[in-house]
């Protein structure tokens, strides 16, 4: 039987209620197949932990996560804690250290998922973003001079590589030309003159390896029009790291909200562990209630399931989702239902069940 070793960092907020029910139907999942299994080990780092030890996660954190096949991560941030402590000091150190350097963010319309845009048909919302996930302006390069001074000046550094750049565009062109689909390029190349530019260089290079894939390019500003005016022109999506946090958030606003967007952070390579997280944050205004989604915490189990190979499973559970989606029994508040968080876990199961 085929184990899959799952390191749990539930984290902050809602962050353990969400987890635990993905937990709960990737355990269903393994048990109604029986070819495979998961091994789950929680570990308590997060806000909390900061507080008690003054860091998000032991010294020897990363030693110890790179003995798993993959984490499942819930959610980080918490009053009391600066958000580029708690980001720097776990999120981002976990995609750094493991070169996750694919963010995959998939922008779907479900059917009986809302959409704030009128006229929007459920085909006319389903691209995947292909977004640049270890350099760019989250690369932690500048500067802080003469702090607290009245000439304090600080400098903040966009760092694009030919390495990194060429491994996500390919990455990108590969995924396009695999589900046969157009593969648009997004950047700011009129005012960026050098790292955009020199990432619609390198596109344009990359492009001629794959001359049966459709390719468009667009500045960002323009693209976040068109997601909202004509979203059905975009299929695969690759962009830099900045660009690409912001556009899958408007992403997951028109495709349904916070609560059904999901995100895999990919090692390709598969030396080291990727990270699959529901990417809504810790929502510590909520916590406890059990009010809180857990649907894109099941859309991160099907995006771990399809990085296992297990790409069935992974699409009966968007196929679940979809259904509760449609039934509208068993959905959380923000959905408009009155059901508890274990509550819409447990449906998962039911509908997968079947």
């Amino acid at each position: 039987m085929q184990k899959h070793k799952i390191a749990v960092i539930a984290g902050d907020g809602i962050g353990p209620e969400v987890i635990a029910e993905g937990v709960k139907v990737l355990k269903k999942t393994a048990s109604l197949d029986g070819s495979f299994e998961f091994e789950f080990t929680d570990f308590p780092w997060g806000c909390e932990y900061y507080l008690k030890e003054g860091r998000m996660m032991p010294e020897n954190g990363i030693e110890i996560l790179s003995k798993f096949d993959a984490i499942f991560l819930g959610a980080v941030g918490f009053p009391g804690v600066p958000d580029h402590i708690s980001l720097w000091q776990l999120l981002l150190t976990i995609r750094k250290s493991f070169d996750q350097y694919i963010n995959l963010r998939p922008v779907k319309l479900l059917e009986g998922a809302p959409c704030p845009l009128a006229g929007v048909k459920r085909e006319d919302i389903n691209m995947t973003f292909v977004r640049e996930n270890s350099e760019g302006e989250y690369a932690g390069s500048g500067a802080w001079l003469y702090k607290d001074k009245p000439n304090e000046v600080v400098i903040q550094n966009g760092v694009f590589s030919r390495h990194g750049c060429e491994r996500v565009i390919r990455y990108a062109f590969e995924l396009a030309r695999a589900e046969k689909k157009t593969l648009t390029s997004i950047s700011k190349g009129n005012a960026l003159n050098y790292s955009m530019v020199f990432w619609d260089q390198i596109f344009k290079e990359v492009s001629a390896e794959y001359p049966d894939v459709e390719t468009h390019s667009l500045l960002v500003d323009a693209a976040s029009m068109f997601m909202v005016k004509d979203p059905k022109r975009f299929q695969i999506v690759v962009t830099s790291n900045l660009f690409g946090d912001i556009l899958t958030d408007l992403g997951a606003a028109i495709s349904g909200g916070m609560g059904l967007a999901a995100g895999a952070n990919l090692n390709p390579e598969r030396k080291y562990p990727s990270m699959f997280e529901p990417i809504h944050g810790s929502a510590p205004d909520i916590a406890g209630q059990q009010i809180s989604n857990p649907l894109a915490t099941v859309w991160a189990a099907s995006q771990m399931l399809d990085f296992f190979g297990h790409k069935e499973w992974g699409a009966k559970l968007i196929d679940a989702i979809e259904t509760l989606l449609k039934e509208k029994k068993t959905l959380t508040p923000d959905l408009g239902g009155t059901a508890k968080t274990s509550e819409v876990g447990d449906a998962v199961c039911a509908v997968i069940s079947k």
